[in-house]
């Protein structure tokens, strides 16, 4: 046994321990006790059970034969790159913020530029143990007593337990990327090679939507030898070179936190694309980490609201991603252009790469191609609306093309709406057998009312 996975033990018998020598009681509700989330919905915090997991953290194991990196539950995808990075390999998603945690990705939902082949985060998961409501520790795997809960966690949210360990799936890189940003006019065309991308022999595809007739088009592969190397980690923001540069070398390690910078482009909101304050930021502090905690400064003290009633305008902040089938891609933007008129959007390729892996709480028909639309700002209008107003339209949009939302942020859904569009009937047999005593919230609870 390996020194990272002995202290991997320890720790978990140190858990086990704790647990049983102050369980949780019956009445009781649990919650993760974390010092920074990656979640944008309102949450009402009440009285909670909280579980300290924060001491699993550690990338514990990179088999490059094997093509797997196993790691602990809260081990951010900052740290688990850098682990990984020097075996010549990456795992196989990385979403696109530093901060991320293994765990909270494949709980939630993960993206990236791989996604077209590889999948979401979820689809690359081997095993993993998961830490249930009841305090029972448990190893999952796609064909062991536990598979029911293996392809039911994903987008639980830790209403069915924390996840400890995770083996997940590598992917050999090269030193570099090379990118190349392809611009288009139209939305037909843009989705049409962006598609045709997806069929050809890249390793990398996402997109840009600047507004109605400026598309860019981003598909990477990896080489040996690139220059001269472009860096977007101060000085130089990195969605601003898709306009001004149609080919472009990053090293992979920057090309993977390419978006990290500047939040996509949401630093803007907090003055950091101005070149003054961006260094008064300094290197250290240009990062989703650092947005991420003003956002929720500002959202405690209800900042948005308060300024757009000031300025006698409404305010509705619309942090959302959503997959939508290609076939419908097109029609979806005509309604985000129409409705909501966020810009940029982040657009990124993704499908269900195993027909057999029926991940049931966030369901994607395996052939199928979708398109995951990313806008995050806020829609401010004369009319005053009822709270949820936009959200609710993008909401009933994607039900009606057949998409699926993430819920990670604000989320209007009624509960028979929630129970089609997310497995309800697999996910109350799933909660049956793993936490019959409801000691976690239900997921609807967590993530609708934010209980």
């Amino acid at each position: 046994m390996s020194a990272e996975a002995a202290s991997y033990g320890e720790r978990r018998q140190r858990l086990l321990r704790t647990l049983h020598s102050d369980p949780v009681p019956e009445a009781a509700r649990i919650g993760l006790s974390k010092q920074t989330s990656n979640l944008f919905r309102a949450r009402r915090e009440g009285a909670k059970h909280r579980l300290d997991l924060s001491g699993f953290k550690h990338v514990l194991c990179v088999d490059r034969m094997a093509g797997t990196v196993q790691v602990e539950g809260l081990a951010t995808y900052e740290d688990i790159v850098e682990g990984t990075l020097p075996y010549g390999a990456m795992p196989a998603v990385v979403p696109q913020l530093k901060t991320i945690t293994a765990g909270g990705a494949v709980a939630g939902v993960g993206i990236e530029a791989t996604s077209f082949r590889q999948g979401l985060v979820h689809h690359t998961l081997v095993e993993f143990d998961v830490l249930l409501p009841g305090g029972e520790i448990v190893t999952c795997t796609p064909t062991n007593a536990y598979q029911d809960l293996f392809f039911g966690f994903p987008n639980s949210y830790g209403s069915l337990g924390y996840a400890l360990r995770l083996v997940l799936r590598i992917l050999p890189v090269k030193p570099c990327v090379r990118v190349e940003h392809i611009p288009f006019e139209s939305a037909a065309g843009f989705f049409a090679a962006l598609s045709e991308a997806c069929e050809g022999d890249a390793d990398f595809v996402d997109g840009v939507v600047f507004s109605p007739s400026t598309f860019v088009l981003n598909v990477a592969r990896f080489e040996e030898v690139g220059g001269p190397l472009s860096r977007y980690d101060f000085e130089k923001i990195y969605y601003r070179s898709l306009l001004e540069k149609p080919v472009d070398h990053l090293s992979v390690q920057d090309y993977l936190w390419r978006w990290d910078t500047d939040w996509f482009w949401c630093s803007k909101n907090f003055g950091a694309q101005n070149p003054v304050v961006r260094r008064l930021f300094g290197r250290s502090h240009l990062n989703s980490k650092t947005y991420a905690r003003l956002m929720r400064m500002g959202a405690r003290v209800g900042l948005t609201q308060r300024l757009a009633r000031l300025s006698g305008m409404f305010a509705e902040s619309v942090i959302q991603d959503v997959d939508i089938p290609i076939a419908s891609a097109g029609e979806f933007l005509d309604f985000l252009q129409r409705e909501i008129g966020i810009h940029p959007v982040w657009i990124c390729p993704v499908h269900a790469p195993d027909p057999s892996a029926n991940f049931s709480l966030y369901p994607l028909r395996a052939g199928q191609l979708y398109v995951n639309f990313g806008f995050w700002d806020v829609v401010r209008t004369r009319q005053v609306h009822e709270p949820g107003y936009f959200n609710r339209l993008i909401e009933q949009e994607v039900l009606r093309l057949g998409g699926i939302k993430s819920l990670y942020s604000d989320c209007y859904f009624t509960r028979d709406e929630f129970g089609h569009a997310y497995g309800m009937p697999r996910y109350e047999a799933l909660k049956q057998r793993y936490d019959p005593k409801r000691l976690a919230p239900h997921l609807y609870d967590k993530c609708v009312m934010g209980r």
